[in-house]
């Protein structure tokens, strides 16, 4: 098979690139930068932005299966940017497949793409997306615009398609959550949010790599993954602020001591938001109601429909990764 990564350089992507390597899968990445590593395992890089839809249709020519992983993410920013990205870049991506002859396209999408505003406890598939409105942020609000623009197009010119959902993806070579975790704790900036009894579902992201390959092999005409989307993370949820303690403790650092309650951090957002909006100031608010929500609220899923329509199994189990994880944690700690 000769697949196409989008985004082959980034966290998710080049575990997707590196299990398709390591089953002699023929292997081209589209991304923006330079990656050395992607080089040394033999792979075709195109340079590129999936916003320039010559670009990308010279990565997917030749190609059987296309793994649409690029995208922007983060809780702020210009509307323009993330809908350049996340909406014109996939229908980009679309497009291509459809010029190409593509018969397989596997979207990278995100449970945020249904997330109302309420907590989500073992849910599934059967949630609805919400109205635009009710988005606290333009992430997820694209992101399900790019969901659906890829299930819709499922059985067009013999394009087969489906979609993922990973919740909170962490493991080694993380550059966005678990860095990030750690600079706030070290410098004492990190606090719980609500009163600590918030599940969440955690996907290592091995086992996301893994699922995208599962569901790649079922994805033909009349099997059931075609036009779906599904959950993927661990079997279990945890509690999301004993788990960061359990990241922190890993790491040779406190726990957790401060905290602010989800109603206070919520009106903290909502005023920097403001804030940040009216003075147009650079980076991203501490603090957003969207990721008050998240860090308060039960986000938990189930993943029997993965398991069902193609076999989905986590591979690495929360112990195995974070024994992987200690050595990074450790060296971003500095202990």
């Amino acid at each position: 098979m000769h697949a196409l990564v989008t985004g082959g350089g980034g966290f998710l992507g080049r575990y997707i690139v590196e299990q398709l390597v390591a089953r002699g899968e023929t292997v081209r990445v589209l991304c923006r930068g330079q990656y050395p590593e992607l080089d040394a395992l033999g792979v075709e890089t195109v340079r590129g932005d999936v916003r320039d839809a010559e670009t990308v249709r010279r990565a997917t020519d030749g190609c059987e299966a296309v793994f649409h992983v690029a995208a922007i993410p983060g809780v702020w920013g210009p509307w323009q940017r993330y809908y350049s990205i996340n909406v014109e870049g996939t229908e980009n991506v679309l497009d291509a497949c459809r010029a190409a002859g593509v018969r397989k396209l596997i979207y990278t999408s995100s449970p945020s793409v249904v997330y109302d505003g309420q907590p989500h406890v073992n849910a599934d598939e059967s949630l609805p997306y919400p109205d635009g409105d009710t988005y606290l942020c333009h992430y997820p609000h694209t992101k399900a615009i790019a969901e659906r623009k890829v299930l819709e197009a499922n059985g067009s010119d013999g394009l087969c398609t489906a979609a993922l959902r990973p919740h909170l993806i962490w493991g080694p070579r993380d550059n966005h959550l678990i860095p990030r975790l750690i600079q706030r704790a070290k410098s004492g900036r990190l606090r719980q949010v609500g009163d600590g009894t918030n599940e969440i579902s955690m996907s290592y992201v091995e086992n996301v790599a893994a699922a995208h390959l599962q569901v790649c092999d079922r994805l033909q005409p009349g099997e059931a993954p075609c036009g779906q989307a599904y959950f993927i993370n661990e079997s279990e949820p945890v509690l999301l602020w004993e788990w960061v303690n359990r990241l922190l403790t890993t790491a040779g650092l406190p726990p957790v001591k401060k905290s602010i309650s989800s109603s206070a951090a919520r009106r903290v957002g909502a005023a920097l938001e403001g804030v940040y909006t009216l003075f147009r100031l650079p980076g991203e608010p501490p603090m957003t109601r969207f990721v008050a929500s998240q860090l308060s609220q039960s986000h938990s899923y189930r993943i029997e429909k993965a398991e069902r329509d193609f076999g989905y199994r986590p591979l690495v189990s929360v112990d195995e990764g974070l024994a992987k994880l200690e050595p990074e944690l450790r060296a971003l700690a500095g202990t």
